[in-house]
């Protein structure tokens, strides 16, 4: 499929796309046109890449995770060195932290709008 297929069915800009390829990411293929040519698995390839960025890993620790993940939330890392696990280790705890405030924040918002509501009852 061509990049633009591509974008559609992952919700993702043409742009980031070719970061991705850039990163090592997704690869592609070239067509005699020099349009990039990409396989199906691209998709959940691209949605993958899309939610590790999500949850806050950098790209240099995703492109080394990626060939572990082929099957979902399965990872075979039969290379991994003690300093991928530290780092990894370490990209867990700072998830975690960024969680618990996360839902630090939603439970001062849900209290303020319980206030609110309780003090105007229109709302």
């Amino acid at each position: 499929m061509r990049i633009g297929e591509l974008a559609e069915r992952t919700g993702t800009s043409r742009r980031l796309l070719r970061y991705y390829e850039e990163q090592g990411l997704i690869v592609s293929e070239r067509l005699a046109n020099g349009y990039r040519d990409y396989a199906e698995p691209s998709v959940d390839r691209v949605i993958q890449v899309r939610g590790l960025l999500d949850a806050g890993l950098p790209t240099r620790i995703i492109k080394q995770i990626l060939p572990c993940l082929d099957k979902p939330r399965q990872i075979y890392f039969p290379d991994a060195t003690a300093e991928m696990l530290e780092t990894l280790e370490a990209e867990r705890d700072r998830m975690t932290r960024r969680a618990e405030c996360l839902l630090r924040n939603r439970d001062a918002i849900t209290e303020y709008l319980d206030a609110v509501r309780a003090y105007d009852p229109a709302s």
